[in-house]
């Protein structure tokens, strides 16, 4: 049992990089990982990493190590998902992982009613949008914009990825409406920078049956969705934004949709989870509450429409 944890500490210390990022992982203490890897490297009388004081990085020995640590660990999954497959009502700990916009805007709200549903069940939501191993991290299911091809992974589509232009009423009533999309020119624009290429958002606009894309000459550049919604709802200027992350905002009349017969659909919002999740009922109550969240009109684009 000791060596296994110990093999638990090393093959999270090895994926994320550093002892600390396997310590809040795995909720004990960083020196609690190092303790057990080296209590491993004595067993088997072998050096796992070359440490620095900046960086962690597997020997040879180690990384062979790592590759079998994964192996066995996936096996002791398999045994736990069985273990909870065989139970009918849906409890124990379920891992999610998405996007902040969209554990935010969409799952969070969800979260409550769905645990009533199902309190035997304990919620851990983590919100980043780093494309990291799901499998490795132990993740029941993920939601991404966009398809992730990977052979160990199930994934469902479950709705369009809708990007459209706003406003708040105040901006519009200083500067005047926008009638034609050369008119966005004139304005003062607030822009999202995609934090892993550090690019800013080119917006695509559906016009004459084809996707157009403008670069604008952005006043202020964000790079979180929400942010640029709430710097736009507090008069900044014109945005393009997801219609989940917008409609909050259109509800409570803080912003305005512009040019909705432009919005366009890009790329799809999708579930994944491991094949060796298939069975789980956790995953299955999870999945079939993003199916109905992501009914089709979704509630929040039927909010932007009628905005």
């Amino acid at each position: 049992m000791d060596r296994l944890t110990g093999l638990i500490a090393f093959a999270r210390a090895a994926s994320l990089g550093s002892y600390t990022a396997a310590a809040r992982d795995l909720s004990v203490s960083p020196s609690a990982i190092s303790k057990s890897v080296q209590r491993l490297e004595q067993h088997f009388e072998l050096k796992l990493f070359s440490r620095t004081t900046r960086s962690l990085t597997l020997t040879p020995e180690g990384r062979d190590l790592y590759e079998r640590a994964l192996r066995i660990l996936r096996e002791v999954e398999e045994i736990d998902q069985a273990a909870v497959a065989s139970r009918a009502e849906p409890s124990g700990i379920l891992k999610i992982t998405a996007p902040p916009p969209i554990g935010l805007n969409i799952l969070a709200p969800a979260i409550p009613a769905f645990r009533e549903r199902y309190p035997k069940l304990t919620i851990d939501l983590r919100l980043g949008d780093q494309y990291s191993d799901i499998i490795e991290q132990g993740i029941d299911v993920a939601v991404r914009v966009g398809n992730l091809a990977d052979s160990r992974l199930i994934s469902k589509t479950l709705g369009p990825h809708r990007l459209a232009a706003f406003a708040s009423p105040a901006y519009l009533a200083r500067h005047g409406t926008p009638l034609e999309l050369s008119d966005l020119a004139h304005h003062d624009c607030v822009n999202f920078r995609y934090q892993r290429s550090g690019q800013a958002l080119r917006w695509p606009f559906n016009a004459d049956g084809k996707v157009v894309e403008w670069a604008p000459d952005s006043a202020i550049v964000i790079d979180s969705s929400d942010a640029v919604a709430a710097v736009v709802a507090a008069g900044g200027g014109i945005s393009m934004s997801p219609t989940y992350v917008a409609a909050p905002y259109v509800a409570r009349g803080e912003l305005k949709p512009l040019f909705p017969e432009f919005a366009v659909s890009r790329a799809s919002i999708t579930a994944l989870w491991p094949e060796s999740r298939r069975g789980s009922p956790n995953v299955k109550a999870f999945v079939g509450l993003l199916g109905e969240l992501f009914s089709s009109p979704t509630v929040w684009d039927e909010i932007v429409r009628k905005g």
